[in-house]
């Protein structure tokens, strides 16, 4: 067998926020929908949302940190875990959606691109580092993932450091009850190229995007407050399509990746999903073994966060790895040989899948 090029992960770091914002933080806020008060109590508006979602807490950002900020220190404990000099990374990834927004502003600041922020504050001085973002919805860590893995194969590249950060409380629509699914943190891989006769990191990936149909279920909209007039737009979603979309669409990404792979759904030993809705991603799960003929999807397949992290869009996946990898997710963990799908899907509407063994 001749020796090929692996694209293989050789640290992870994520940062997550010290703010718990429980449902109790919504009782006094005062939803609206179709221009409307909804009539429910907060109270019962919150315990269904929790019930529909998973989500019981959800974490935000100090009033004085930036997404590029965050980004960073997960980016630091990377570079730690990899045992690597920094200066030898070839590309700086951000995979982000709004850039750095200051706290009570409703602004994205993208100037410079945020991967040239995390560099500065990284202190790399070599030139040949180049560092750019990402925007490409929720998947976009998964997608920055995937080109990582062209570079190193290519052979244009020996180290990417891919990032996914995101600071959505300062981008949500404080009367949409929407708004409770978003949260903020960041999370950061390392991969390298490793020459090797056996096939190991990244094995295959899939990427599709459904703009023509489905561009519209995730937008950027006026308040759900009839009265506010002050030019702000927030994220808009349509819970209700996206969730359709996404179980119908999402399993057979992931399969045809898995195909590309030449394996099956028998060889997957972990699954690294999109947290953005708990029921959600039960159901993507068990339309995905269906499309193998099975009904029974196995027990401790997928780790999952959002019921105490929330929805950080680009930054649940990596996040997810780094918890799972340092044993921080109760009855999760990797070993040499697992074979393991990290899969998003979000705006765009994007949705994406790569096979990696371990």
């Amino acid at each position: 067998m001749s020796a090929t090029i692996n694209t293989v992960i050789i640290g992870t770091g994520s940062y997550i926020p010290e703010n718990i914002i429980t449902g109790d933080e919504f009782l006094n806020s005062t939803f609206f929908e179709n221009g409307n008060r909804l009539e429910k109590e907060n109270a019962e508006i919150i315990h269904k949302f929790s019930e529909i979602t998973e989500i019981v807490e959800r974490r935000y950002a100090c009033p004085e940190q930036l997404s590029n900020e965050i980004g960073a220190i997960a980016a630091e404990k990377a570079i730690e875990n990899a045992g690597i000099d920094k200066e030898t990374l070839d590309y700086i990834i951000f995979c982000h959606n709004f850039g750095d927004i200051p706290l009570s502003s409703n602004r994205i600041d993208i100037l410079p691109a945020l991967a040239s922020k995390v560099k500065q504050r990284l202190g790399i001085s070599n030139p040949d580092c180049v560092a750019y973002d990402i925007i490409f919805g929720c998947p976009g860590w998964v997608q920055g993932s995937i080109q990582a893995d062209y570079y190193i194969k290519s052979g244009d590249a020996k180290r990417v450091l891919v990032i996914g950060a995101e600071t959505l409380s300062r981008i949500i629509d404080p009367h949409d009850r929407d708004s409770m699914i978003f949260s903020d943190g960041a999370g950061a891989v390392i991969f390298e190229g490793v020459t090797a006769e056996e096939k190991t990191g990244i094995l295959a990936h899939k990427t599709e995007t459904h703009a023509l149909q489905h561009g519209g279920l995730l937008t950027m909209g006026r308040s759900a407050h009839p009265d506010e007039d002050n030019g702000n737009l927030y994220l808009k979603m349509n819970g209700r399509k996206l969730y359709e979309f996404a179980v119908i669409q999402v399993p057979q990404v992931i399969k045809k990746a898995i195909d590309k792979a030449g394996l099956s759904i028998e060889d997957v030993n972990i699954v690294f999903v999109h947290q953005a809705n708990g029921k959600m991603d039960t159901a993507i799960m068990k339309r995905l073994f269906k499309l193998y003929g099975s009904d029974e999807v196995p027990e401790n397949l997928v780790p999952m966060t959002i019921s105490w992290l929330g929805n950080s869009s680009v930054a649940t996946v990596p996040t997810l790895l780094d918890l799972v990898l340092k044993e921080q997710v109760k009855g999760y963990k990797v070993k040499q040989g697992d074979v393991a799908v990290f899969a998003s899907v979000g705006a765009g509407m994007h949705i994406n899948a790569f096979v990696y063994r371990f």
